[in-house]
């Protein structure tokens, strides 16, 4: 097996959250949670909602080589191989799942110890710009109108919200955020 890509990938024991594995990319997923968001847009509306504690949806997670990929989903249980993906509404995120790094202190690890570090980066980071022509949300007031009525409310993510993505968990693997 000499010269082969997984001979020099460390075995690791997978805990239950991570959904696939390979020495190019990691899927993992992540129950919804209050979580701290940031803001860094010159847009006032948006400076208003900076620094507080939000309800979030259940995640998912790709790192593919150094780039991070996230998805939302409409249940707040481990997703199966033909769970519908819902696109993550969250600035900094493009119609493909892939995250516009931008502040982010990405960590130097990419394994199974590192993807509570991934997340907090992401989280820790500034959302501060739309990232191309993606729909966030199915919410009347749009984006800012979502994260605004969600501010420090203790009620679970509406997720009636979130857009659909047609695509399954497998189709997001298979295509390693590029469809």
């Amino acid at each position: 097996m000499k010269g082969k890509p997984w001979a020099s990938m460390a075995p690791e024991v997978l805990p239950e959250h991570v959904l696939a594995r390979t020495p190019e990319l990691i899927v993992w997923w992540g129950r919804a949670q209050p979580r701290l968001m940031f803001f860094g847009d010159g847009n006032a509306e948006a400076k208003k909602l900076n620094g507080k504690m939000y309800s979030h949806p259940a995640l998912l997670f790709m790192i593919h080589g150094r780039e991070l990929f996230v998805r939302a989903l409409a249940r707040n249980s481990r997703p199966t191989a033909d769970t519908c993906l819902k696109n993550a509404p969250y600035w900094n995120t493009d119609a493909h799942g892939r995250v516009c790094l931008g502040s982010m202190r990405v960590p130097e690890v990419v394994g199974v110890n590192s993807l509570s570090r991934w997340e907090e980066a992401y989280f820790a980071s500034e959302f501060t710009h739309p990232s191309g022509a993606v729909r966030l949300t199915t919410h009347p007031g749009g984006f800012l109108g979502l994260w605004s009525n969600l501010a420090g409310r203790k009620h679970s993510f509406p997720v009636k919200f979130l857009a659909d993505r047609k695509q399954t968990l497998q189709e997001f693997v298979e295509k390693r955020g590029e469809g």
